[in-house]
């Protein structure tokens, strides 16, 4: 059980406080209710944009980072699809410092045009490096859109093309501050050593005077049913060919959602798996290979991903990872397969939970899905997944109708940014 206790400021800033004194440090942790979702899809990757520019400067503040480790601290971020998550660690008794850091920047941005060109910078070589210039790095920058047609998860946090960046302006960049940054779209989550009375103070006199900002109301278009199987094919210069497949699911609140993280597991994590079994050790057709979900927010994805042995074809890799599916599906899953992966995902969870900053991160994410109490309740939703409940989402997921294959064929001759060809 994580105990913790919650509030929220007149400005709408929701604040949740962990004690924990088994430790001597704090975790400051600030989630934003923002992701590459909720971008324009003619300026797509801002919020990742923001995760840079944040530490850029805020409005009484030049260097972010040189203050906190001056009291023994460290930071850092990450975005996603669905929100974006900034968090701070150090001595409790330094906590102050973080708090008024993390305030400043959410009163204000420094708002300077050389920070703007420099971040974009930044951002644009990760573009290159990660996405474009890395062996398999464009895959989702492929896969996303084949997947969603309608959804903004059709883009990665990244986003969909460098030019997005490239144009970015600092009108754009107050318009996207003063929208999503505002504290009735923020969770602050404080946990370590930490009375709650003391933090309560601490947050009411370092963001209680923050402008709330106006309402965002999400409404996001809403994917429809995949009614065929779709198939890209691109070609790259990397060492082995590869499959990437992707079947629609539903979201992270959604009762099916815990039945389907056990059916990835079942089918492809770890030695165990049905697929790895099948295809790395009796039929070495493939390297590696695995299976997990996107734990998007919105309906999300199961993907089966793996490299092929050199000199297998890719129809002969995607024809047997369907032929294990299909085998799934006549026979279900057995209770004893059912017990090992439960076990498992229940194994990990309660592991993550040692760490401090997991429950930090843990609690505002479980506060953004609704209420950070839910977090409590996660051992018990995996497992009471049943074989009923496992079959027939599986009999529902891994319809070959729901299913998005990006074949990704090596070929030295090729260019990495090459975008291949959609095929029936």
């Amino acid at each position: 059980m994580i105990h913790f206790e919650k509030f929220t400021l007149p400005n709408g800033l929701r604040v949740i406080i962990h004690e924990d004194d088994t430790t001597p440090m704090v975790v400051v942790n600030t989630l934003y209710d923002v992701g590459s979702r909720d971008e324009n899809p003619e300026k797509t990757g801002f919020a990742h944009l923001f995760e840079h520019l944040m530490f850029g400067g805020s409005a009484h503040v030049d260097n972010f980072d040189a203050l906190l480790q001056r009291v023994g601290g460290s930071s850092n971020a990450f975005t996603s699809n669905d929100l974006t998550n900034y968090y701070d660690v150090l001595p409790a008794a330094n906590i102050e410092t973080a708090l008024w850091l993390e305030s400043d920047r959410m009163l204000s941005l420094s708002f300077k045009e050389e920070v703007l060109e420099v971040q974009k910078k930044v951002v644009i070589e990760e573009f290159k490096q990660r996405y474009l210039n890395q062996p398999y790095g464009d895959v989702w920058l492929h896969l996303s859109p084949l997947a969603y047609q309608v959804h903004p998860y059709r883009w990665n946090t990244i986003g969909k093309d460098i030019s997005h960046i490239e144009r970015a302006t600092m009108d754009d960049v107050k318009d996207f501050f003063f929208r999503f940054y505002r504290p009735q779209q923020a969770i602050l989550v404080i946990a370590g050593a930490v009375k709650a009375s003391h933090a309560r103070q601490l947050v009411e006199k370092w963001y209680g005077d923050i402008p709330s900002g106006e309402v965002y109301y999400r409404q996001l278009p809403q994917e429809p049913p995949q009614t065929h199987a779709r198939f890209q094919e691109v070609k790259a210069p990397v060492p082995l060919s590869a499959i990437y497949k992707a079947y629609h699911m539903v979201g992270r609140t959604h009762p099916d959602y815990y039945a389907t993280l056990i059916l990835s597991s079942i089918l492809g994590n770890g030695e165990s798996s049905r697929l790895h079994k099948a295809l790395v050790q009796d039929k070495r057709l493939f390297h590696e290979i695995y299976a997990y979900i996107m734990g998007h927010m919105d309906p999300g994805l199961l993907v089966i991903q793996g490299k092929l042995n050199e000199g297998v074809a890719v129809e002969t890799g995607n024809r047997a990872i369907e032929e294990v599916i299909e085998e799934l599906l006549q026979e279900g899953v057995q209770e004893r397969e059912l017990e090992k992966v439960k076990n498992q995902e229940a194994t990990q969870w309660a592991l993550g939970n040692v760490e401090l900053m997991n429950r930090a991160v843990g609690l505002a994410y479980f506060e953004l899905l609704g209420d950070a109490g839910r977090i409590a309740n996660e051992l018990e939703h995996i497992r009471a997944v049943s074989r009923t409940d496992l079959n027939r989402v599986a009999a529902e997921v891994m319809n070959p109708n729901n299913c998005s294959t990006l074949f990704y064929i090596a070929d030295p001759d090729s260019k990495t940014n090459e975008r291949g060809i959609l095929f029936a």
